[in-house]
């Protein structure tokens, strides 16, 4: 797979008390990623998400284009989200049915008919995930592990070929931080990804540093954070 971002801006108005203000979120960023795992680092506010959201129609660019796979992202987001899954960093934002396997179900619906045969691969889906033993419990007696990994569960279930998630990790203690990187690594999609877990994103195969709005670092894991390191290293400085 292919996700190509050309000369894309992100531009928005926002009203205040004094007038308008005019903010780019993102300038003018160029990149063709092919790699298996893909990772973004910034920091907050950087334009990291808005890069993530663009790439199944969440976000439109003011300019410049977005293709997936040679699908042109804002001429048809429908076209684009039937390749792409996205992860929110809240999975809570996602879950919306009352159990884990219901949830899965949901969206299996269009593809198995059969209420059983759908109950059965939904069970067998969380099962893959190792959490199969929630299926019957609510979403919100969950951990926030077991709350991710059923949203992937749920994602994967309409067989994405893109799997994007920001910052999975955020919730997550260390235990579940672990898991969840074992089987990112394990997934057959090609995965991108924004974090602040600059572990995770040295398990990828490129790494993309946006800062303010721009990509100011385009390359290999290790070199990538520590270019991101030393950029934050000189935030407050005289």
């Amino acid at each position: 797979m292919t996700i190509r971002f050309d000369s894309v801006t992100v531009a928005v108005s926002m009203p205040t008390a004094s007038g308008v203000v005019h903010k780019t979120i993102l300038d003018a960023v160029s990149a063709t990623l092919v790699e298996r795992r893909v990772a973004v680092v910034g920091a907050n506010g950087s334009g990291k998400s808005t890069l993530l959201r663009l790439v199944n129609g969440l976000v439109v660019p003011t300019s410049g284009r977005v293709e997936v796979d040679g699908t042109d992202v804002g001429r048809d987001p429908r076209g684009a989200r039937a390749k792409v899954g996205f992860v929110f960093t809240d999975p809570l934002s996602q879950l919306v049915m009352p159990t884990a396997a219901e949830d899965v179900e949901l969206s299996l619906r269009r593809k198995i008919r059969d209420r059983a045969a759908r109950r059965a691969r939904a069970v067998e889906i969380l099962a893959e995930r190792g959490v199969a033993h929630v299926a019957d419990e609510s979403i919100y007696d969950l951990s926030g592990g077991e709350r991710q990994l059923v949203a992937l569960a749920s994602v994967l279930a309409v067989e994405p070929s893109v799997l994007v998630l920001d910052e999975p990790t955020t919730l997550l203690d260390l235990r579940n931080r672990l898991a969840l990187r074992r089987v990112l690594a394990e997934l057959p999609q090609q995965v991108l990804l924004a974090t602040h877990d600059l572990e995770l994103a040295v398990d990828a195969d490129r790494v993309l540093v946006v800062d303010a709005g721009r990509l100011v670092f385009d390359g290999a894991p290790e070199a990538a954070v520590a270019h991101y390191t030393e950029l934050m290293s000189r935030v407050g400085r005289p």
